[in-house]
């Protein structure tokens, strides 16, 4: 495929992560190491890099430039953590379309609207080029010709470049840009790079080539990448805003009153979204539970069904918010974002919708900022909870501790951000079984609780 070349206007110190097969979510904020520069690969659940000197603040310099090239199928979780990550980080990131027109379906069929066209960036200088993966997504990339001049003369220059999932054997390898590096994929494709180049890690450093496996690690690769960028303190001040998980609250989950989520049928759930949600949030939720076979429906609170998400990503829902209350559901979960929140607690549609579900006995839930809605509306009352740091203390009801995500009856709730992915494999858990969560992980390659 040779990428349509169509103008705008003719359409609307050191940081180093601990990885290993086993932990797939951790970011090790502390540990030293140096960069992997062995001219004969050996296989390894671990991999060691050393950077550049501390980058200056990020204020002190102009922005770095990001690109992320998005098409059809593209990983909807990854592309998101990536340009979520990296904004919040201080880049000015650029989501380009491989694609005809800027509206893409990713793999679990999000749809995203990217920025420009891969047309219009090719006469730019990108201090980071990174490729999320998905199929067919990274064949997508793989076969624009725009994206693989762009991506071969930054890799020329010794530029950083990344590539997660599918990307690095589907897009990278082909293109010629992995010769002489070690990396890996997400193990569906690893017996596609040579095996004296295959690393069996979560993620790998290969000079200017940061490689990862899947959704699961796709918060350790954006870090890993801001880490180049802008530093150790950068990326340990995002790694903490974004709820990272440490040794000492891995996986804590907590569940009361314990009862069974039955349903009849396929699961029927409903995310409504609005200006300022958390994109992260609303991704995750949709993408791992669509992975589940459950029927979500996207609703926007909005007059359009196009909504721009907290970090300037842009959303389609796949209804408004009155179409979508003329069905019933099994389980509504509200994303976080402060500002997505309150715009979702000003709905009156969407006020009467949860009203119902409480009244009815059907199950609702909420991360981040969200709880505090169902507070106001008297959906906690008498039950336990959890919120994101910020906003806990706003909950009167009874907030459990140190938990990640917490399970009370037909309620579940979570902090928020890097725990939207334990948040969404609970409510696999619950409206399923625990076989599914973990068959749903094992293809995020997300390391799920035996038990």
């Amino acid at each position: 495929m040779d990428c349509l070349s169509l103008s705008p206007l003719l359409s609307p110190p050191s940081l180093s992560f601990s990885s290993s097969t086993k932990t797939p979510f951790l970011v090790a904020l502390t540990s030293a190491a140096t960069r992997s520069k062995t001219s004969t690969p050996k296989r390894s659940s671990k991999f060691t890099k050393t950077l550049s000197p501390t980058t200056p603040t990020t204020t002190s310099l102009p922005p770095k430039k990001v690109l992320v090239p998005i098409g059809h199928g593209t990983e909807e979780m990854e592309a998101v953590i990536l340009v979520d990550v990296l904004r919040r980080a201080g880049a000015n990131v650029v989501v380009a379309s491989v694609e005809p027109q800027l509206e893409i379906e990713a793999s679990s069929r999000t749809r995203l609207v990217a920025d420009t066209f891969i047309s219009t960036c090719s006469d730019e200088i990108f201090d980071l080029i990174a490729l999320p993966g998905g199929m067919p997504g990274a064949a997508r990339l793989r076969d624009c010709e725009i994206l693989r001049k762009i991506t071969s003369k930054h890799a020329e220059e010794k530029r950083p470049y990344g590539a997660i999932c599918a990307a690095p054997a589907v897009t990278l390898q082909p293109w010629g840009l992995v010769k002489r590096k070690q990396m890996t994929c997400h193990p569906a494709f690893m017996d596609k790079i040579p095996t004296f180049r295959a690393i069996k890690s979560n993620l790998q450093v290969s000079g200017e080539l940061t490689t990862s496996r899947g959704p699961g690690t796709a918060f350790e690769f954006a870090l890993a990448l801001v880490d180049q960028l802008f530093g150790e303190s950068v990326a340990r001040e995002i790694g903490e805003i974004l709820l990272m998980r440490t040794t000492d609250d891995n996986y804590k989950r907590e569940e009361f009153n314990g009862v069974e989520w039955s349903v009849d049928n396929r699961p029927h759930v409903l995310v409504p979204v609005a200006n300022g949600s958390e994109e992260i949030e609303v991704v995750t939720v949709v993408d791992i539970l669509r992975r589940a076979k459950v029927d979500v429906v996207v609703a926007s609170v909005e007059k359009s069904l196009q909504i721009l998400a907290s970090r300037g990503i842009k959303l389609i829902a796949d209804r408004s918010i009155e179409n979508a209350a003329e069905s019933i559901y099994d389980l509504i979960i509200l994303p976080g974002g402060v500002a997505g929140s309150e715009r979702l607690h000003k709905s009156k549609v969407l006020k009467k919708i949860l009203k119902e579900q409480g009244s009815s006995g059907r199950m609702y839930g909420a991360i981040c900022s969200s709880p505090t809605i169902l507070h106001r509306q008297g959906l906690l009352k008498g039950k336990r909870a959890t919120a994101h740091p910020s906003v806990v203390s706003n909950l009167t009801n009874e907030v459990v501790e140190g938990a990640r995500v917490v399970i009370d009856g037909k309620l579940i709730t979570s902090k928020g951000l890097a725990t939207a992915i334990e948040f969404s494999l609970a409510i696999v858990g619950k409206l399923f079984s625990h076989a599914r969560a973990k068959s749903v992980a094992e293809g995020l390659v997300f390391e799920y609780p035996k038990s």
